[in-house]
């Protein structure tokens, strides 16, 4: 599987070189940056040393949604306590996810926050899965360079398995169904209720192929059923 880290609004020229630095040991390649001008800065190289192709390959794009175009299957990071979902893999257990989705899906991506404030809600919003390290200390917090480590040694795994043959059907499964569920909703004129419409998407991503494709399925036989 193709797994692309990236960094939304690196505030740090530091940060990012730690977070190259790691990529290289591990085996991860693809660097894209959000929002941010800070690798170009001299001390983003000091920091890589030795991971300077990381660095000039990085790819950059104004907006998370931009970065995320060509991308299947999008995880976040985040503290618990800034998001309004409710599951959250750790990385070992995003590991066995990741595993799944490889069967089916050629890209995935990785998103870091901010150093200071994370992700949005909105960018949250593009995520199928969220995660996060369980820590505890009374003020827990990594900063950027090692959270991307913490990642990229659970997940190196993931760069030994084959990517299967691109297929367009099977590429495009989740965000069909999700908007297959949120026109359904509006269907059913329950688009509203915030609190059905946070658990589906949460729990969207953590179907694997063959659920999802059951999970089409029956939302085609739903549809069938309501008047037009």
């Amino acid at each position: 599987m193709h797994l692309s880290i990236v960094l939304v609004s690196p505030a740090r020229a530091e940060n990012i070189g730690a977070a190259a630095r790691a990529m290289k040991t591990m085996g991860f390649t693809d660097l894209r940056i959000v929002a941010s001008d800070a690798h170009r800065e001299p001390a983003a190289r000091w920091v890589a040393h030795g991971s300077g192709e990381i660095l000039d390959n990085i790819t950059t794009y104004p907006t998370l949604a931009d970065a995320l175009q060509d991308v299947s299957f999008t995880v976040a990071t985040t503290a618990r306590s800034r998001a309004k979902f409710h599951h959250y893999a750790t990385p070992v257990e995003l590991l066995p996810i990741l595993m799944e989705k490889s069967s089916w899906l050629t890209r995935a991506a990785l998103v870091f926050g901010r150093e200071d404030s994370g992700l949005t809600n909105e960018e949250l919003e593009l995520a199928d899965v969220l995660t996060g390290v369980p820590m505890v200390a009374d003020y827990p917090s990594l900063n950027l360079g090692q959270a991307v480590m913490v990642y990229c040694y659970q997940l190196a795994s993931l760069m030994q398995i084959p990517a299967p043959a691109a297929n367009a059907a099977d590429e495009n499964q989740l965000r069909a169904l999700r908007s297959r569920t949120q026109a359904l909703m509006s269907r059913l004129d329950v688009a509203d209720d915030q609190k059905l419409a946070d658990w589906l998407h949460q729990r969207l991503g953590l179907l694997t192929q063959r659920d999802t494709a059951m999970l089409h399925q029956l939302l085609h036989d739903i549809e069938k059923k309501l008047p037009e």
